[in-house]
């Protein structure tokens, strides 16, 4: 199964749980290190995002919190703390399926990785999924506006 599908099924299961529905899924390689989704209602942790979940697994499976080798999957466009995190622990590539152009730092509202000032070596694409990422996060949050 791809990383984007990975990532996807975690975003369903959020959505089932009354998450906001998005989920990400760590890779070294071919190597599945974890794969997770938002769980900030469930835990009470405004940190629980799906990406730093992945972040914090993958690093305590490989020993090492560089994980330069490792590839991010993740159904929305990482926010500000979740992209910083993919730079302070040298993640080599994120893809991300929708853009947020409220919040995303992977180009959208700014491109944290691109900037020179933080030494990044994260590289980062997108559209992978976007349809049903976007659809998913349709559907959230017309349930949450339903009288």
């Amino acid at each position: 199964m791809s990383g984007m599908k990975v990532a996807l099924a975690e975003a369903r299961k959020a959505l089932a749980e009354g998450e906001i529905p998005v989920g990400a899924a760590l890779y070294c390689g071919d190597r599945l290190l974890w794969a997770d989704h938002n769980r900030r209602e469930q835990l009470h942790d405004p940190t629980a995002h799906a990406e730093m979940l992945c972040l914090r697994e993958g690093a305590r499976q490989l020993g090492d919190w560089r994980l330069q080798d490792c590839t991010l999957y993740v159904t929305l466009e990482p926010c500000p703390m979740c992209a910083g995190a993919m730079v302070m622990s040298r993640v080599g590539r994120c893809v991300f399926g929708a853009a947020d152009p409220e919040k995303g730092c992977c180009g959208s509202v700014y491109d944290l990785p691109a900037d020179p000032a933080l030494h990044g070596a994260t590289v980062w694409s997108c559209g992978e999924g976007a349809e049903e990422s976007e659809s998913l996060l349709r559907q959230c949050f017309q349930a949450r506006r339903a009288p």
